[in-house]
C-alpha cells in the first residue's frame, strides 16, 4: 500500500522527532539519572548505557537504516549500502544495550530475563539479526537470482516492518517498567523526570508512526533489480 502523500514530510518530522527523542534520552540519564559508565560503584551509571544505546543506537538507527534506501538521492548500490550498514550498526549497539543491562542486573544482584520488557528484548535483537543476516546474503552478497529477489523481497519488508514495531513495544515496555520500580522507590509520580520519561515514550509511539507512513506513502517497492546482489552490474 502506498500512501498519496510525498514522502519527505514524513521523513523530515521524523528526523526531528529523532532528535527530540536523543535530547531527552540523554537529558534523562545524565541530568536525572547520574551519567553513563561501564565501570562504576553506583550501578545505577551502568543500566543508563542500557536505555541510551536502545534508543539512540538501536531505534534510531534502525529507524534511518529503514528509510534510507527511498529517502536518500544517491545510486541504488550506495543506497543499498547505507541501508545494510546502518542496520548492522544499530544491531551492534542494540548488542550491546543488552549486555549493559546484563552487567548492571548481575553487579547489582538482579535476576535477569524475568520480565515481558527482556523477554521481547532478547526476542527483537534475535530477530533482527536474522533479517539482516538474510538480506546479506540474498540481497547485497552473494545475492540470490532474481527470482529468489522478486519472492523474498516484500517478505522481507514485512518481516522488518513487524520487528520493527516489536522493538517499539519493548522500548515502551521498557520505558514502563523502569518508571515503575523508580516511583515504587520514591520518585515523585508528578515530577519532571516522571513527565519527561513519559513524553519520552509518547515521542516513540510518533517517531514509529511517521517512520512507517513514510515507508508507505513511497510507490510499491521497486523492480527486484534495485535490490541486486552486489556483484550485479
Amino acid at each position: 500500500m502506498a500512501l498519496g502523500v510525498d514522502r519527505r514530510v514524513f521523513t523530515y518530522v521524523s528526523h526531528v522527532l529523532a532528535v527530540a527523542l536523543a535530547v531527552m534520552v540523554l537529558v534523562w540519564c545524565i541530568n536525572y539519572r547520574g551519567g553513563l559508565a561501564f565501570t562504576a560503584t553506583n550501578k545505577q551509571l551502568i543500566f543508563n548505557i542500557h536505555p541510551v544505546l536502545m534508543l539512540i543506537g538501536f531505534v534510531i538507527i534502525g529507524s534511518e537504516a529503514i528509510i534510507s534506501y527511498k529517502a536518500l538521492p544517491f545510486r541504488k548500490e550506495v543506497k543499498k549500502l547505507i541501508h545494510l550498514v546502518l542496520h548492522a550498526i544499530a544491531l551492534v549497539l542494540g548488542i550491546i544495550g543488552i549486555y549493559a543491562a546484563f552487567k548492571y542486573h548481575n553487579e547489582s544482584g538482579i535476576a535477569n530475563l524475568y520480565s515481558l520488557h527482556s523477554w521481547l528484548g532478547i526476542g527483537t535483537i534475535c530477530l533482527y539479526a536474522i533479517q539482516w543476516i538474510f538480506g546479506f546474503v540474498v540481497f547485497f552478497f552473494p545475492g540470490g537470482t532474481s527470482s529468489l529477489r522478486s519472492g523474498a523481497l516484500p517478505w522481507h519488508v514485512a518481516f522488518g516492518l513487524f520487528v520493527y514495531l516489536l522493538a517499539l513495544a519493548t522500548v515502551e515496555l521498557g520505558f514502563l517498567e523502569k518508571l515503575t520500580f523508580l516511583q515504587n522507590s520514591g520518585l515523585d509520580k508528578y515530577g519532571p523526570e516522571a513527565f519527561l520519561v513519559n513524553f519520552n515514550a509518547i515521542a516513540v509511539i510518533l517517531f514509529g508512526a511517521f517512520i512507517v507512513l513514510a515507508t508507505i506513502s513511497t510507490a510499491n517497492v521497486e523492480d527486484p533489480d534495485s535490490y541486486s546482489a552486489i556483484s550485479d552490474s
